[in-house]
């Protein structure tokens, strides 16, 4: 009967959020109906888990809402040094830049404002939409890894140290050799798009009405804080809920079928597949294949990952135009780090 219930309620996870329009828009609350249900379900729901649910996303709550207040307040500064750099350094090079540096810092600033950042970045950059939605979506893939790097850059990080019980540096010493020089890749992979796709004046995409972002205020910030806190806790309590599941269906599974499985993280919030996968009992190889698995599918959709679903919303970009793209690259991706990880 448990296991039962907790197929009952993947299901719902991975199935409600595509059909239902409004539970989509409020992921996070449904999210954490549905931890709750798993935990109840599987005996796990105690004062203990209550507690390490509320304490668990602390860290990077904090780090998202300071982020997102110097942001703020940093905004008219920011896009004055921006319209400097791109009349001082080449297209190409600055793309390039921009892509691996926010890959890298976002397992410190998180992946939130990593896409906030890139977001207005991608604005004021002198292309025409479409280019800029494809270098949207190649610096999402790298913001999407690089996050990981620490459990402070994104949740699916966040809740992987958490239930591994392992130290702040473990994902970067575990990773860290496969995520960087897939960062660089997508830095050149952007720059050498840009550069054969040539520029417009800046002049003319200023005044482009389909490009009006959301702007940001002070509740904004607050509430996507707050979000990102019910949405972490939501995660724990699935990922111990889901525990009897994973030990009897998933444990034992190679971490090559592992790796494909994972696929699933392009239809799904890679962290969510984290919390219910990831157990202090697996290797060290299975938790590779996991998270490398995971992280790259993540970007082949917008509700892959949160950089998508961040800078797809606030750029207006739809899912036929970010599937265009992210599909075919994140399974060039996914076969050639399969090669890397389980046949190099």
């Amino acid at each position: 009967m448990i296991i039962t219930g907790l197929i009952i309620v993947l299901l719902l996870v991975l199935s409600v959020p595509f059909i239902n329009k409004k539970v989509e828009e409020n992921l996070e609350p449904f999210l954490f109906v549905m931890g709750l249900a798993a935990s109840i379900i599987s005996g796990v729901l105690s004062f203990e888990l209550v507690l390490h649910a509320l304490k668990e996303p602390i860290m990077i709550t904090a780090a998202v809402f300071i982020a997102g207040a110097l942001f703020y307040l940093l905004h008219d500064k920011f896009q004055v040094f921006m319209n400097l750099v791109l009349k001082k350094i080449p297209l190409a090079i600055f793309v390039f830049l921009v892509i691996v540096v926010l890959g890298l810092l976002s397992s410190l600033i998180t992946a939130i404002i990593a896409s906030i950042v890139l977001v207005e970045v991608i604005y004021l950059l002198p292309l025409e939409r479409k280019q800029k939605i494809i270098v949207c979506i190649i610096a999402c893939f790298s913001i999407g890894m690089g996050a990981a790097l620490t459990p402070i850059g994104e949740p699916l990080s966040t809740i992987a140290i958490s239930k591994l019980g392992e130290s702040f540096f473990y994902l970067f010493h575990l990773l860290a050799v496969y995520i960087v020089p897939a960062v660089v890749c997508f830095g050149i992979m952007g720059a050498v798009y840009v550069a054969r796709s040539g520029q417009v004046k800046i002049d003319e995409v200023a005044g482009d009405e389909e490009e009006v972002i959301e702007q940001e205020t002070w509740k904004g910030i607050i509430i996507r804080a707050f979000k990102i806190y019910l949405f972490v806790m939501a995660l724990v309590f699935l990922g111990e809920g889901f525990s009897p599941l994973i030990d009897k269906y998933i444990l034992g599974l190679s971490p090559q079928l592992l790796y494909w499985v994972n696929m699933i993280s392009a239809v799904l919030d890679n962290a969510t597949l984290t919390a219910a996968e990831i157990s202090r009992q697996m290797t060290d190889t299975q938790v590779k294949a996991i998270i490398m698995g995971l992280l790259i599918s993540g970007g082949m959709l917008i509700p892959g990952n949160i950089p998508n679903i961040v800078t797809a919303s606030k750029l207006r970009i739809s899912s036929k135009e970010w599937a265009a793209l992210g599909v075919p690259l994140g399974l060039i991706t996914m076969v050639i780090f399969f090669i890397i990880l389980f046949l190099l």
